[in-house]
């Protein structure tokens, strides 16, 4: 009888069904239970009573079967009446010690899900590669807990935002953008850094610091982020811009605070409102920070901090995110901006996932060779300016020096015997909005092997204008080994150095110098043809401010530089190899 009563209530009666008749009160529920209970008892073969207690939903006396055990049931129904209140589960109601149907609390649940490290597209299988950016092996396994519907993932403490709120500060509401806009003049929004340094790295920001942003600043282990970032913090302490100093707290998970205290007295730094604290504690950094009225906050680095309730250690993909999610909210809400230093990987990318970089508002890059003290910081991303700006650095012993002009970087040193050596050519290019004046050199070996050597030119570029000087200028250089180099490591990248790669190898190879203070700028062409290259304007004027007499440039624009002031530089325009051949290699 019981059994067969117990059947229909475990096929029949479904979730959704079972939560009506709680929620409605219906007689049938009371049966329901009764029953359940009783079977209960008899299937674990344990010996029960029946007990009369008195039901407060109906009203009346029902009866009620009780296990003889060393648990005591509570004179009331306690049981069935929580039941009834809370009709999000039926599993609460029946509540026995018999598989699904048990009232324990709901076990864990493990959720797996492949990310890709390189674009962070997240997928619920594993496929071997990436089906959003075709990475292969690049999708790794992560797991989540779910705790009965409550996942961890973020859990940044609401209290300690909250304190960095206005007092009073209501429900924020959608503005008009006249609204936003009214009395805020924008040229004095952004916050300049002070000092030939400071104005470097303003370059690279767009024009300064801008409250509330998030900035993540990579590169490669030793090539001075943390120097960057404790002389940026330094000079935003000093409060040169604002008239007064402004508390900054530079927080590190990699070094000690007396590490930290050992760097900034070899670099001179000795200003009173720089705070330093090691912690790797999101919350907790947020929460000895809140007796600080901040200018700044400066995290080294991102990958060594954590945030507790997220799942994996720190450095993982998920503690990346959530973390700098944390520190996005609190620029956000706070108008304090945020600084993050982070590692690269060993194909160059910022370590973590893709979405990182979407997360923030700017992404700076400092670069630099390993036997080189240049070291050059640029802008991969930035939402309130240009990525096109770029500062130079030189690493000194006392830290980060910006170079006043970067051109003379790329020229070799003055010699000693004469102001003319062959195989010398002077190129004009742009990174960004920068001008540079680099300097190419060109050997041409005669009876050696035919071979040929390129450092800072694309071979197959350089390969492209060996020919045209061949075929087109008539050069014989079959019989010559030719090698290229650019000063000081740079590198070539666009074809506005064409015109002094050619130059420099038909000074070599004609073994005669060109004048130091000639410049070369133009693209060449497979017939010989010098073609323009953009701003050229910008280049011309940059060559004439550091004193060169003669600049070389394509026919068709030197009628556009006619209207330019260049004071006593000559501009002179060829239409092909050939015409640079006689009007420069010739004895005046």
């Amino acid at each position: 009888m019981l059994l067969t009563e117990m059947r229909p209530f475990q096929t029949l009666y479904s979730r959704t069904h079972f939560r009506y008749l709680i929620s409605t009160k219906h007689p049938q529920i009371h049966k329901l239970y009764r029953t359940f209970h009783s079977t209960n008892h008899r299937l674990n073969k344990e010996p029960f009573t029946v007990s009369t207690v008195y039901d407060p939903v109906t009203g009346s006396l029902v009866t009620k079967p009780v296990a003889k055990s060393n648990h005591t049931e509570p004179e009331s129904n306690s049981d069935y009446a929580d039941a009834l209140k809370d009709d999000r589960s039926y599993g609460s109601v029946l509540k026995s010690n018999q598989g699904s149907w048990s009232g324990n609390k709901k076990k864990s649940k493990v959720k797996s899900t492949w990310v890709c490290s390189k674009c962070g597209y997240a997928d619920g299988q594993w496929w071997g590669y990436c089906r959003e950016c075709k990475g292969v092996n690049t999708m790794k396994e992560l797991t989540e807990v779910d705790n009965g519907g409550k996942t961890n993932g973020f859990q940044v403490s609401e209290k300690i935002v909250r304190s960095w709120l206005p007092k009073g500060a209501g429900e924020a509401v959608p503005l008009r953008l006249t609204d936003v806009n009214r009395g805020v003049n924008h040229s004095d929004w952004r916050f300049p850094l002070s000092g030939l340094f400071g104005d470097e790295v303003s370059r690279v920001l767009g024009g300064g610091l801008v409250p509330g942003s998030l900035v993540l600043v990579g590169g490669d282990p030793g090539v001075g982020k943390s120097t960057l970032m404790l002389q940026i913090a330094a000079i935003i302490a000093e409060g040169k811009e604002i008239g007064k100093p402004a508390p900054v707290l530079y927080v590190s998970g990699e070094e000690s605070v007396e590490q930290i205290g050992n760097r900034a007295d070899r670099m001179e730094i000795s200003t009173d409102e720089l705070f330093l604290y090691s912690s790797t504690d999101i919350e907790d950094i947020l929460g000895k920070a809140q007796a600080l009225s901040l200018r700044a906050l400066i995290i080294d680095s991102i990958q060594t901090v954590h945030l507790i309730g997220v799942t994996g250690s720190a450095g993982g993909i998920y503690q990346v995110r959530e973390c700098t999610a944390a520190l996005l909210r609190f620029a956000k809400k706070t108008d304090i901006p945020v600084f993050l230093i982070g590692h690269v990987t060993k194909s160059g990318d910022i370590a973590g996932p893709r979405v990182l970089e979407h997360i923030v508002d700017a992404v700076l890059y400092m670069e630099g060779e390993q036997h080189s003290s240049i070291r050059i910081l640029r802008a991969f991303k930035n939402r309130f300016g240009s990525t096109d700006e770029l500062g130079v650095f030189e690493m000194s012993p006392s830290g980060l020096k910006a170079v006043k002009n970067p051109s003379e970087i790329f020229l070799s040193e003055g010699h000693s015997d004469s102001e003319f050596l062959a195989g010398l050519a002077i190129a004009v290019v742009m990174d960004g909005s920068r001008t540079f004046v680099i300097e190419v050199q060109a050997l041409c070996a005669s009876g050696s092997s035919l071979s040929r050597q390129v450092n800072g030119v694309q071979a197959g570029r350089a390969d492209m204008i060996i020919s045209v000087l061949m075929k087109q200028a008539g050069l014989k250089l079959q019989s010559n080994a030719i090698f290229l180099n650019v000063v000081s490591g740079a590198t070539l990248t666009e074809t506005a150095g064409d015109l002094a790669v050619a130059a420099a190898i038909c000074s070599s190879f004609l073994e005669f110098p060109i004048p130091s203070n000639v410049a070369f700028i133009g693209e060449i062409g497979l017939g010989g043809e010098l073609r323009m290259v953009p701003k050229m304007e910008k280049r011309v004027s940059t060559v004439a401010k550091l004193g060169y007499k003669k600049c070389v440039v394509p026919e068709s624009a030197e009628k556009l530089l006619r209207r330019l002031d260049l004071g006593e530089m000559e501009v002179l325009g060829c239409t092909n190899l050939k015409e640079v051949i006689n009007s420069v290699f010739i004895t005046s």
